[in-house]
């Protein structure tokens, strides 16, 4: 396999054209994401059967891969791929087509996830793979031989590993669990950018509807700020104090700085465009402010059976050899509990009553919430020492 480090435009063209004929592609990327609005790629890695190369972006433009990421016919196989995913996102405009995450496949495969590269490439192949040019600055030119030797292992051994578990996955009927969260994965990025991704702020869910459409002036007035000076969020605006913010609302910069974090010269430059949005969000009409959210999203019995499900959860995973971890989170339970106690809506079905997970777990969970199963202990020195029995 040739190793090499591309910088010149035609040899990137030609790399591309093999990589169509290929097929398939391990992709990874190395980049810097501390002082910029979005990931700066610093470098990018491709591996197919035959070849394994780095792509300068700083010398090449990537346009054509972009192109290769979004088509139907090429595989593109990553690990841990949402950065991956971001970057096609950002290029191209639109999401990857055919991706495998060699990530997402292992904790079909194993009761860990999520395993890092090393990790996984140790248990699926056992080969030893070095972590030691982590904390590089891969912005800085010239790229030493070893930090190219290092970014090209990310992606050597990916194609073998695919192999492995697609082999493994069909045999077990899991291929298509795979392919599935995959492009869950892929919607959640898509997500990322949408209008709404205000709501995921902490502690948004405990403000008031004035406060609420505060915030989300805030935040939308951030995004544009940051975009447009390629500085992170936090630099502009703090999630913490963004919510303060939109708490406190006040009407003039004398009382906005009132808050010591607001001192800060990065924070306090913003403080006249600050007030502004404030001003802004409240003459809104009520109509279009924010609904406040519901406090029947939760109720008393919630930690309780929340708490009981994942002990069902976490059996049953065992016993099936899945990562718990990915199979379902504390809020996919909270989100279950909360769907039974509305009376399981059709139209509103939680992330574990769908798709492959409601296959794995979905009608052992919702008979234990319906007092149909009791379990009992069968054998305490297994992995899964629990047996869930319909009851008489």
């Amino acid at each position: 396999m040739s190793d090499r480090l591309v910088t010149s435009q035609s040899e990137f063209d030609d790399f591309c054209t093999h990589v169509r004929e290929a097929g398939a592609v391990a992709f990874d990327t190395e980049f810097i994401s501390e002082n910029t609005y979005r990931p700066q790629l610093c470098l990018a890695q491709f591996a197919t059967r035959e070849a394994c190369v780095a792509v300068d972006p700083f010398e090449v433009d990537l346009t054509e891969w972009w192109d290769i990421m979004v088509d139907n016919e090429t595989t593109i196989v990553v690990h841990a791929g949402r950065e991956e995913t971001r970057f096609c996102l950002t290029h191209r405009g639109a999401p990857p087509r055919k991706m495998w995450d060699v990530q997402i496949a292992e904790g079909l495969r194993c009761t860990n996830y999520p395993l890092s590269y090393e990790r996984l490439i140790a248990r699926v192949l056992g080969k030893s793979v070095s972590s030691a040019e982590t904390r590089t600055d891969w912005s800085r030119r010239p790229l030493t031989t070893r930090q190219i030797s290092y970014a090209l292992d990310d992606v050597r051994f990916v194609l073998d590993v695919l192999d492995t578990q697609q082999k493994w996955l069909d045999r077990e009927g899991r291929l298509s669990w795979a392919e599935e969260e995959t492009e869950r994965m892929i919607g959640e990025m898509l997500a990322e950018r949408g209008d709404d991704t205000w709501l995921r702020l902490s502690g948004v869910r405990r403000l008031r509807p004035k406060q609420l459409v505060v915030a989300r002036e805030l935040y939308r007035w951030r995004d544009r700020v940051a975009d447009k000076s390629n500085q992170p969020l936090r630099r502009i605006l703090r999630d913490d104090l963004l919510i303060d913010i939109a708490k406190r609302q006040p009407q003039t910069e004398s009382e906005l700085l009132r808050s010591r974090e607001m001192g800060r010269p990065n924070f306090r430059r913003h403080a006249h465009e600050i007030v502004s949005c404030v001003e802004r969000a409240l003459k809104l009409p009520k109509d279009q402010w924010p609904a406040a959210f519901s406090s029947k999203d939760s109720s008393p019995d919630e930690p309780v059976l929340g708490k009981l499900l994942a002990i069902a959860l976490a059996n049953r995973c065992a016993e099936l050899g899945l990562s718990t971890g990915l199979v379902g989170t504390s809020n996919d339970l909270k989100e279950l509990v909360r769907w039974y106690n509305a009376g399981c809506p059709e139209h509103n079905r939680p992330t574990l009553e769908t798709g492959w997970r409601s296959e794995v777990c979905g009608d052992l969970l919702r008979q234990v919430l319906e007092g149909k199963v009791s379990l009992r202990v069968a054998d305490p020195s297994s992995d899964h020492p629990l047996v869930f029995e319909p009851v008489e």
